[in-house]
């Protein structure tokens, strides 16, 4: 085999086999979590929600369970008083790295998709004057 997908029965797995890891790597708040796990390590709840200021307590809790539960994120309960709960990220998690790399080396083009959007509005804004 090698290494591409049969693609003679129509699914939406294989007619864009991608979109199931996008759907998991990509949702709202994963790349940020995921990120903040590999870029400082082991951290506690307070800590992670202090790195990234915009996410609410709730939302960060659904979004560790779903990594969790994808086996992208590990969770260490320490029976102490007070309890101390740790969040990691796994090796399969670690493994997105390159994908991730390759994001931030793209970057760069941030400005030109700003500069196309700014050309864009301009002459929809020409078109359609009020």
């Amino acid at each position: 085999m090698d290494g591409r997908l049969d693609v003679t029965e129509t699914t939406p797995e294989n007619a864009c086999p991608i979109a199931p890891v996008v759907d998991i790597v990509f949702s709202r708040w994963t790349t940020p979590v995921l990120w903040t796990l590999h870029e400082y390590g082991r951290q506690r709840f307070v800590e992670l929600q202090r790195r990234i200021a915009t996410i609410t307590p709730k939302v960060l809790t659904q979004r560790l369970r779903q990594l969790e539960r994808d086996g992208l994120v590990h969770r260490t309960y320490h029976a102490e008083v007070p309890p101390r709960v740790e969040y990691e990220i796994t090796e399969l998690g670690r493994s997105l790295a390159p994908l991730f790399a390759t994001l931030a080396q793209w970057s760069p083009n941030l400005e030109r998709v700003e500069e196309a959007r700014r050309a864009y509005d301009s002459r929809e804004a020409d078109a359609n004057p009020s």
